[in-house]
């Protein structure tokens, strides 16, 4: 069966289509929750409200582009809504400057660095992965996250900093990851 097809039978609300269709993506949008989320527990949680909301919602998918990326952008708006309007979200650390330039010459395990980006505070999480991981500008994460482009600068720039000093403290290396 095509994915074509898959997503025309989910459409009639087929359930047998519906199971595939979560067998193909799910894996893939988990480690996407993953990304965004506090724990593993977590993101189960949101892999499974995102799929209900992909089902809810795929009669608005219009075969304009690729499928994996509209599945990609209901998942993490989904994780995002979890997070809006919490008032963390909107703190700005004044002291913290606007851009921090990391490099990292040190080999440290992909696990590890997901580990230490899960355990930021999800302002700084959230923040981060948008710009690192999905390229956003800091006026899409604004717009994304209701906050101001001060505030995601900042908290950019804070994230950089916490993990920088966690992979020092880890490897008593001052580098880490090229982060930009």
């Amino acid at each position: 069966m095509t994915i074509d097809q898959l997503i025309n039978d989910c459409k009639k609300n087929d359930i047998k289509a519906q199971e595939l269709l979560y067998r193909q993506f799910a894996p893939k949008m988990f480690s996407v929750c993953l990304k965004y989320s506090r724990s593993y527990a977590e993101a189960q949680d949101h892999l499974q409200d995102g799929f209900l909301l992909v089902f809810e919602k795929i009669h608005l998918f219009e075969f304009r582009g690729s499928f994996d990326g509209w599945i990609k952008r209901v998942m993490i708006n989904h994780v995002l809504q979890q997070y809006r309007n919490k008032s963390f979200l909107n703190l700005v650390d004044e002291n913290t400057p606007e851009e921090v330039e990391v490099e990292i010459d040190t080999e440290i395990s992909t696990e590890y660095l997901m580990k230490i980006i899960q355990e930021l505070p999800d302002r700084y999480r959230l923040v981060f992965n948008l710009n690192v991981f999905e390229n956003y500008s800091h006026q899409e994460i604004s717009t994304a996250l209701e906050i101001s482009v001060g505030t995601s600068k900042s908290n950019l720039a804070r994230a950089k900093m916490i993990l920088k000093e966690k992979i020092e403290t880890n490897t008593g290396s001052a580098k880490m990851p090229s982060i930009k």
